[in-house]
């Protein structure tokens, strides 16, 4: 489980291709890889992933690699070499719950309707799949590439979010 709280933004490295799925080398160095081991699950871009291997440049861990299955690519999007990407360790029971409870299963992409700068903040505004729109409500919680954003308006399967610059 993930809060929705980006920890730090890294980028993907390297890709290779494993079969039909794929193999990402993500530099991490800002997250802090230091108390992660194999195994632990890593959000990326909200997508919980697996740590399969940690690499270390300096005596510091500052890389890992996942694998991402053929049925995890159908429903992510920006997996891109030298994408930035933002992370977040999986959440422990003693820590702060500082967004919402965030599964790191994606159940659909959204497409971008409208990106506003308001100055001192953001409107953002997606259309969902038809299929998702009884799950989002007014004032309610939703994660938008990792992101814990609240939901302040929806219509049908369009819905508008503020972003404010710290996020």
């Amino acid at each position: 489980m993930f809060t929705g709280i980006i920890q730090a933004v890294g980028h993907i490295d390297a890709i290779t291709a494993v079969g039909e799925d794929i193999k990402l080398h993500i530099y991490a160095a800002s997250l802090g890889l230091d108390d992660v081991k194999l195994g632990d699950s890593i959000a990326v871009n909200g997508v919980c992933l697996t740590a399969i291997k940690l690499i270390k440049a300096n005596r510091v861990k500052t890389y890992f690699e996942a694998h991402v299955s053929t049925e995890t690519l159908k429903v992510t999007t920006g997996l891109n070499q030298l994408q930035a990407v933002n992370l977040e360790k999986a959440l422990r029971l003693n820590d702060r719950l500082g967004g919402h409870l965030v599964s790191g299963h994606v159940d659909g992409i959204g497409t971008v309707v409208t990106f506003t700068d308001l100055g001192d903040c953001w409107t953002l505004t997606i259309k969902a799949p038809s299929a998702l729109s009884k799950y989002i409500a007014k004032k309610g919680s939703i994660c938008v590439n990792g992101v814990s954003l609240t939901v302040n308006s929806v219509e049908k399967n369009i819905f508008t979010m503020n972003i404010i610059p710290h996020t």
